[in-house]
């Protein structure tokens, strides 16, 4: 074992956009033996997870819980408001919308994608000329990506939502917020959002497994005017439950749910402003050591961010670039020397392209504070210098003084 692969030992720092790293009070929460699914503390526990997953959403509507990954609420969110020959409109800015698209054209549903690319967000203009266009309506849905876990962009969901009223559209908006629950303001409700998917594993800092779906009266006519949806689906009984069982389609994700409780805890006993605060406040800092170490004479070869414009960053995952093979040296270096994992790039060039090798991500979600972070930064500093990357000096300094600074 070389003197710097020692440096890995201690507990490892998972620094990937999703599952993100699990509090110590979820992981305690959930160590405990299989409870009473019939009766008891397991019963009470659930249904008081209902009103703070409705507050952290911003809704006062309704939520279906799943067990399953986001895949699967995406699954839910269209089997209960679509049949197969309805349309889609889907404005993209990542991998995660096109593969929203790809799960409504298995259902037998006719989508239509608005592309712009993995570097930019949504241009709100040919959105509304599309919806426009439309005068026969038949676009049922618009689906948006609120922040694209791929690309790190975040859109404005609540704009999208004044498009489609502008335009006199009567289209359901349904907004995948996997990676923003928890991490980016969103606020249902008063964005005009219909129906809005999640999941746990992200900014709700629990072992992935659970997502739900979130939807308002608009989304419950629409599932109502369906001949048929598949029972596990159905979000009818999980949203309205008359028994127990019926919230998960049958036997509870149980440990699961002991670990939810504990993770809204946390969020709301921080209060979900300040949660909101402390994702933006951290991610100015890495942007700020992101901007110090791509300052060299040759941008070309050094370090820089997917997306330009600090307005359309998400504040919970960071989406980088370095000249391939670079990014997947660095990534592999960092785990095996210093127990840090970074994310893989995903969607920002073909997986059997040499150019896969250029892209990686940061995750700076949930359970992240300052010292977290600036061990993050520390850590990829030096494997740039150990990699013998070009790289700008001074970033960690810029990054101190961004956290220095109260909000």
């Amino acid at each position: 074992m070389s003197a710097t692969t020692e440096l890995a030992a201690g507990r490892p720092y998972l620094a990937i956009p999703g599952p993100s790293v699990i509090p110590d009070p979820v992981l305690q929460a959930m160590h405990r033996p299989s409870p009473n699914i019939y009766a008891g503390e397991l019963l009470s526990l659930t249904d008081s997870l209902i009103p703070d997953l409705k507050a952290l959403a911003g809704t006062q509507h309704f939520v279906a819980i799943y067990i399953s990954n986001g895949h699967g609420a995406w699954e839910a969110a269209l089997s209960n408001t679509l049949q197969p020959g309805d349309k889609v409109l889907v404005p993209a800015s990542g991998r995660f919308a096109i593969g929203w698209a790809e799960m409504a054209e298995a259902l037998g549903i006719e989508v239509e994608i608005l592309d712009f690319g993995t570097a930019a967000a949504w241009d709100l203009t040919q959105v509304a000329e599309r919806l426009a266009a439309d005068k026969a309506h038949e676009i049922k849905a618009v689906l948006g990506v609120h922040v694209d876990t791929s690309s790190s962009i975040r859109n404005d969901m609540a704009a999208l939502r004044a498009e489609i009223d502008a335009a006199g559209h009567p289209a359901l908006l349904m907004a995948d917020c996997i990676a923003s629950l928890g991490c980016d303001r969103f606020e249902m409700d008063a964005w005009g959002v219909d129906v809005m998917v999640t999941a746990c594993q992200k900014g709700l800092m629990t072992p992935a497994g659970v997502s739900f779906v979130f939807f308002n009266d608009n989304a419950a006519e629409a599932r109502a005017r369906l001949s048929r949806v598949s029972r596990y689906w159905d979000w009818t009984a999980r949203a309205t439950p008359q028994e127990f069982y019926q919230y998960f389609g049958g036997t509870a994700p149980t440990h699961h749910l002991y670990g939810l409780r504990a993770a809204l805890d946390l969020i709301h006993g921080e209060g979900l402003e300040q949660v909101w605060a402390r994702h933006q406040h951290l991610a100015q800092a890495i942007w700020a050591a992101c901007d110090a170490w791509g300052q060299i004479e040759n941008p070309q070869l050094g370090l820089r961010m997917n997306v330009s414009d600090p307005a359309l960053r998400s504040h919970a995952v960071t989406a980088l670039h370095l000249p391939a093979p670079r990014a997947t040296e660095l990534r592999h270096w960092l785990e095996e020397n210093l127990g840090l994992t970074l994310g893989i790039g995903l969607g920002l060039a073909p997986p059997d392209s040499p150019e896969w090798h250029g892209h990686f991500r940061l995750g700076h979600m949930g359970h992240v504070n300052g010292h977290m972070i600036m061990g993050l930064l520390g850590g990829i500093e030096t494997g740039l210098k150990a990699l013998d990357i070009p790289h700008g000096p001074g970033a960690l300094s810029a990054a101190a003084r961004v956290l220095a600074q109260s909000e």
